[in-house]
């Protein structure tokens, strides 16, 4: 088949894609894969990893082709792909993080003095940013996969209630407890994580 693909619908292209036709799923490619990119930056905020992660969306989008029951639109469901796997790679880097923590505690330091910059305008202001964003990803790592992610979606994403319960399947009455009870438990962990950094 010949024929310009940029003029088809996105399902006629979803169906030549799943018969093999890898043209029909550069298409798709093209037409969405800023959409995709920009949702892996703003869960990443990092190029690299935005862009890596966004071009391993749609390799896993190409192999699972078959999965795709046209339930959703095909951006939505690449979009639950790309998410899934910043989550993932969010999660691999915070137990990085943790042990690279604990290697430094069990080398005494590990010389952790000889790499802090000499001149800090507000040494103050830098730590405590740090400090609270270091309680937030705590307090986040201690929430079940449900509440993190619609919390994740709804106050870092900015995404709506539908928006949101389309994602993860899920009533928008769900999403509103969950939330509730994200809310409630992140303001907890965070006073806890607080008492204990001051004690």
């Amino acid at each position: 088949m010949d024929h310009d693909k940029s003029a088809l619908v996105e399902a006629d292209l979803v169906r030549m894609a799943r018969g093999g036709e890898m043209a029909a799923f550069e298409e798709l490619v093209a037409r969405y894969r800023d959409k995709i990119y920009a949702r892996a930056y703003s869960m990443m905020r990092h190029e690299e990893e935005a862009l890596d992660l966004s071009q391993d969306a749609w390799v896993k989008g190409w192999q699972r082709l078959a999965q795709f029951q046209g339930d959703s639109s095909f951006i939505t469901w690449m979009t639950r792909i790309v998410i899934n796997l910043c989550l993932d790679q969010l999660r691999k880097q915070k137990r990085q993080r943790a042990e690279s923590i604990e290697a430094m505690e069990e080398n005494g330091g590990g010389g952790i003095e000889l790499r802090l910059p000499v001149v800090q305008p507000n040494p103050t202001r830098g730590l405590e940013r740090a400090e609270l964003r270091e309680r937030i990803d705590r307090a986040l790592g201690q929430l079940s996969h449900e509440h993190r992610t619609v919390l994740v979606l709804h106050e870092f994403e900015e995404l709506e209630y539908k928006e949101i319960a389309k994602r993860m399947k899920c009533s928008i009455g769900t999403v509103m407890s969950r939330l509730f009870y994200a809310r409630r438990r992140m303001a907890s962990l965070l006073a806890g994580l607080k008492r204990e950094s001051s004690e």
